[in-house]
């Protein structure tokens, strides 16, 4: 009787270690590949303010978000666009702005990815207008490897690359073109 015992146990024993190292099938594994792609989160019509140190620093509105922590690299989709406006250090609403037809928001990252007929405008009331633009929260730049258009009050300036900070107030164009206005130091 014993021995029947310690046969079944073994028995089992050798059913559980073979079952649990047993390969995932196809199957099994595109289950766990559409669960990535699955939002956690989805939202229609967000108005949205975001603080820091109990100061707001921007606000932003979008008509559909999704958001994605089953991913690889966790993100938030906004595939119908988005505006954001900024405020100032005090929480003070400035006249900076950005919208976008397409963004996506890497979570570990603190990058924003905004996409296609991308336009922001200064504090200045200068318009850059890009077909794609990256902005680098966690290290308060915005920047683009894409065709940028800068129009200021005097001129309008061209270009391919783009950097700055997040404020916009102090920008490069990396390969410029278009009309310039030099002004002379005396």
């Amino acid at each position: 009787m014993h021995n029947m015992k310690y046969i079944y146990s073994l028995i089992a024993l050798v059913l559980l270690s073979s079952t649990s190292c047993m390969r995932n099938t196809n199957k099994e594994l595109k289950e766990v590949e559409e669960m990535q792609e699955v939002a956690s989160l989805s939202m229609r019509d967000l108005h949205t303010i975001v603080t820091d140190s109990g100061y707001m620093k921007y606000e932003f509105e979008t008509p559909e978000m999704h958001q994605y922590d089953n991913a690889e690299e966790p993100y938030i989709d906004f595939p119908n666009g988005l505006k954001f406006r900024m405020y100032s250090e005090h929480g003070q609403l400035t006249k900076s702005r950005i919208r976008c037809n397409n963004a996506k928001y890497y979570k570990t990252r603190k990058l924003w990815e905004l996409n296609f007929d991308v336009e922001a405008t200064t504090e200045k009331n200068d318009i850059l207008n890009t077909e794609q633009l990256f902005w680098d929260t966690q290290n308060h730049k915005i920047y683009s490897d894409k065709f940028v258009k800068i129009t200021t009050k005097h001129q309008v300036i061209t270009g391919k690359g783009f950097e700055s900070d997040e404020k916009l107030s102090q920008y490069e164009i990396k390969r410029p073109g278009g009309e310039i206005e030099l002004e002379e130091n005396k």
